[in-house]
């Protein structure tokens, strides 16, 4: 069982900054690739970005792609989601994930989630 709380998100203007932390529980954590999941209201969940379980490989979406940056902290049982040059529509709740498939390019199944935190974004 692992247990992730995000923290982080809030209100910003368009083209500032937020850095998403989550930490989890767990000893097995290091095992585990971890992700960021987004939905915005009245829309299906979109995937955003996820990271193997060392770390050396990461896969984005394109419409965050060179905008955010995924990395992890196996030692702190913490993964991030830098999010830089926001824009109206990065605007959802951000949920990140634990577990499930991860192949360079594609993450999906994940087994774990938080509950969520809430990123806003005015133009």
């Amino acid at each position: 069982q692992v247990l992730l709380v995000e923290s982080g998100g809030g209100l910003v203007q368009a083209v500032a900054s937020l850095r998403l932390s989550c930490a989890a529980s767990g000893r097995t954590f290091s095992s585990y690739p971890m992700g960021w999941i987004r939905q915005a209201p009245e829309t299906e969940r979109e995937f955003v970005a996820a990271i193997n379980w060392s770390g050396d490989s990461t896969t984005y979406a394109d419409s965050v792609k060179g905008r955010f940056t995924i990395s992890r902290d196996n030692a702190w049982n913490t993964v991030y989601l830098q999010m830089d040059s926001l824009k109206p529509e990065d605007t959802a709740v951000y949920y990140c994930t634990a577990g499930g498939v991860y192949y360079t390019g594609d993450y999906f199944y994940p087994s774990y989630w938080g509950q969520g935190t809430q990123v806003t974004v005015s133009s």
